[in-house]
């Protein structure tokens, strides 16, 4: 079984990296209907008080206030009223910063992600690990920078064009993809 990625997997380190180093690693959830590993394949990091693209920009609230906890738990809220979002803080305390894991294998838009995959906000508040049913693992192939796509953050425009701007989403591109690009170098 691969190694589960704990809190110090992300000490000391920037969000944007962070989430960039997810790609390819495995979301696995599991319980009494067994388990489920998937690649992780996107995702969006939102960094810190100033991040006016953060729900942490206004200051901590209710909603929020697990971003602003350490890193390794997870941030489940509703958006639109209409679908779950998962996040996963990356700390560190009193420092809000959380990705947003937006696709995984076969199953692309985070909303989808977390209704195929039955997340909700039972998991807010909890840590990452196989305990609480809902963990990350180690990726089981290395990704390599041109096997990743930064590109802005999606649906953010309201945070103004500094901030939307950011090139904070990070997609790991299909292996085709990958290997043509690695070939025209």
């Amino acid at each position: 079984m691969a190694r589960v990625l704990t809190a110090e997997a992300w000490a000391g380190r920037d969000t944007a990296a962070i989430a960039r180093r997810l790609l390819g690693c495995r979301l696995v959830v599991g319980g009494s209907e067994g388990r489920r590993a998937l690649r992780i394949t996107e995702v969006e990091a939102y960094c810190g008080p100033h991040d006016r693209a953060s729900h942490a920009s206004r200051g901590r609230t209710p909603r929020n206030a697990v971003m602003f906890g350490p890193a390794g738990f997870w941030y489940v809220y509703l958006c639109y009223g209409v679908h779950e979002m998962l996040n996963l803080v990356t700390g560190p305390a009193d420092y809000p910063a959380a990705v947003l894991i937006r696709g995984v294998e076969g199953i692309e838009g985070p909303g989808r992600l977390t209704r195929a995959l039955r997340i909700d906000r039972r998991f807010n508040h909890l840590p990452a690990t196989r305990t609480t049913g809902l963990w990350i693992e180690e990726r089981d192939v290395p990704v390599e920078s041109g096997d990743v796509a930064a590109t802005p953050r999606i649906g953010v425009d309201y945070a103004g064009p500094e901030w939307s701007g950011k090139p904070w989403r990070f997609v790991l591109r299909a292996p085709g993809e990958a290997r043509a690009r690695r070939a025209k170098r």
